[in-house]
């Protein structure tokens, strides 16, 4: 009503964004990442009044890229849904690398795009394009909405499936014209995957080894190490510091063809996909028998082959030991890896990233970016528990390693980020908006892009042009400039000791390593003598 007593008709923007914003919540989003707009302004408007009512937490990033991974992030370390809004145009463009990464992560991203009305499509109209289905199969539904009513339902259950776009129509007026509380008797459900029945795996075999990825197929680390513990196999784990009882060095061993031919499995059981180490991958090819185990197969990956698959923990029937022998063997290459890791340099990129493993505190949480760090991670650490860590392996793109990581960080309380200096450097705007979040980014420079150097491309004319694209860049001003504490270690000891200060607010910590070559050298020096 209004002051004289009249009926209030309320335009169909705002109804459609009300409609939208109970449905978001009443699905269990207590998360929402927006970035400003005009058209979105009805969304906008009606998921900061909701906001004050605390009944969701609004997350503000001026850039849409950044946006998509900080909400990533949220997701990952949360297990919840989250919604993200954006206004018209490039704007909807720049969620495509989350939307991605999230896709094939099955991450559950509520993706609410602003548009305008179909009537203006393919008319000249300003800041208007075709955005529906603009993350191609990238979304498992994406739907464009009209009027002043909706039902979300099939987005919700589809969520359940990675990340979902709804595209909104708003025609103008775009702000709301009452004072109504229509955000009363909120019904909030809970988000919960859908668990399937375990089937049966019957193992015959005594020399087996369980492989496991670094995103864990999505799956859970204790139901993990149980199936480790039924098995008795060996364990290669991409992500040695969340299984203690993998096989320490296994990536680095694994380099020698004759070691691989020592160590050849007659079953292996890859639980994920196994991104990083090519010894790792020759391995699994060799065994004669391969068990897959990831829920992406059922959606993502679905022309994935192996003798057997299963997209869920099978439950195990153990028919045969792993023989005392075949596991002491593991045991002897993984201890022979492990002597020889002392010709490394003391002040290097490998025992960095074992020394910061080790000394990180139980309870830590930890984000590895893609590209060296991760590799390094993998080869060098000592497996242990304690740590929970995170990283952006559905597609392995060093973008958005930042907003990704400062996502899982509001959510965890505090967490420590590995990066690369390029990982740093391309995300660097993720750093804008981070107040009130508790993290160390720890920048591994090298000066460029390091793996290049340990790739087979070293060799080329042209390398340290289009592969090394050294930055010449002083990380530590620009961390400076974004008004963060920063500081440059060269050495092992002032490492660790900024590792283990507490952690209040944001802060950069800057390891000036050795040159790319100088590293690259020293492993293959390294996989020379396990040769």
């Amino acid at each position: 009503m209004d002051s004289k007593g009249g009926v209030v008709v309320l335009n169909s923007s705002t109804q459609l964004a009300r409609s939208i914003v109970r449905q978001v919540i009443e699905g269990g989003v207590k998360d929402v990442v927006i970035s400003p707009g005009s058209r979105n302004a009805p969304l906008l408007i009606a998921f900061h009044e909701a906001s004050k009512k605390g009944l969701i937490e609004l997350h503000v990033r001026i850039d849409e890229r950044t946006g998509g991974f900080f909400a990533l992030g949220i997701s990952k370390a949360s297990k919840r849904p989250v919604a993200l809004i954006c206004t018209s145009g490039t704007a909807v463009a720049n969620y495509h690398p989350a939307v991605l990464e999230a896709w094939h992560s099955q991450a559950p991203l509520l993706v609410l795009t602003a548009d305008r009305p179909e009537k203006l499509r393919k008319t000249g109209a300003n800041q208007t394009t075709i955005q529906k289905d603009i993350f191609g199969e990238a979304t498992s539904l994406s739907v464009d909405i009209s009027g002043a009513v909706c039902d979300l339902k099939e987005v919700f259950i589809s969520l359940h499936k990675g990340p979902v776009h709804a595209n909104i129509q708003f025609d103008e007026p775009l702000l709301p014209d009452d004072k109504e509380n229509w955000l009363e008797k909120i019904n909030v459900s809970s988000f919960s995957p859908e668990k399937e029945k375990p089937k049966s795996l019957a193992l015959t075999e005594q020399k087996g080894v369980l492989v496991i990825g670094h995103d864990r197929a999505g799956l859970e680390i204790e139901s993990i190490n149980n199936f480790i513990e039924v098995l008795g196999w060996p364990v290669v784990a991409e992500d040695p510091i969340s299984f203690p009882m993998s096989q320490s060095h296994a990536a680095i061993f694994l380099t020698s063809e004759k070691t691989r031919e020592l160590l050849r499995p007659e079953v292996v059981i890859v639980i994920g996909r196994t991104t990083l180490s090519r010894s790792v991958n020759a391995l699994v090819k060799s065994a004669k028998k391969e068990i897959v185990i990831d829920p992406r197969i059922a959606l993502i990956d679905i022309k994935r082959t192996a003798d057997q698959v299963f997209t869920s923990l099978p439950t195990v029937d153990l028919q045969a030991k792993s023989s005392p022998e075949w596991i002491a063997l593991w045991n002897f290459y993984s201890d022979r890896a492990s002597n020889a890791l002392s010709s490394l340099p003391n002040w290097g990129e490998a025992n960095i990233a074992k020394a910061i493993c080790a000394a990180l505190p139980d309870r830590s949480t930890l984000f590895i970016s893609s590209s060296r760090p991760i590799r390094d991670i993998e080869g060098f650490a000592v497996p242990r528990n304690g740590i929970e860590t995170f990283a952006n392996r559905g597609l392995a793109g060093i973008d958005g390693n930042i907003s990704t990581a400062l996502g899982i960080a509001s959510q965890k309380g505090s967490a420590i980020a590995v990066l690369g200096d390029l990982a740093f450097l391309h995300d660097v705007t993720g750093l804008i908006g981070a107040e009130g979040i508790n993290a160390r980014i720890i920048v591994i420079n090298n000066d460029g892009g390091g793996i290049f150097s340990t790739l087979p491309q070293s060799a080329v004319d042209g390398f340290e042009k289009v592969f090394g694209t050294p930055h010449g860049r002083d990380l530590v001003a620009i961390a400076k400039g974004f008004g963060l504490e920063a500081t440059e270690v060269r050495n092992i000891g002032d490492l660790l000791s900024e590792v283990l200060k507490p952690i209040i607010g944001l802060s950069v910590v800057v390891a000036l390593v050795p040159s790319r070559e100088m590293n690259a050298k020293a492993l293959k020096d390294l996989y020379l003598n396990l040769a």
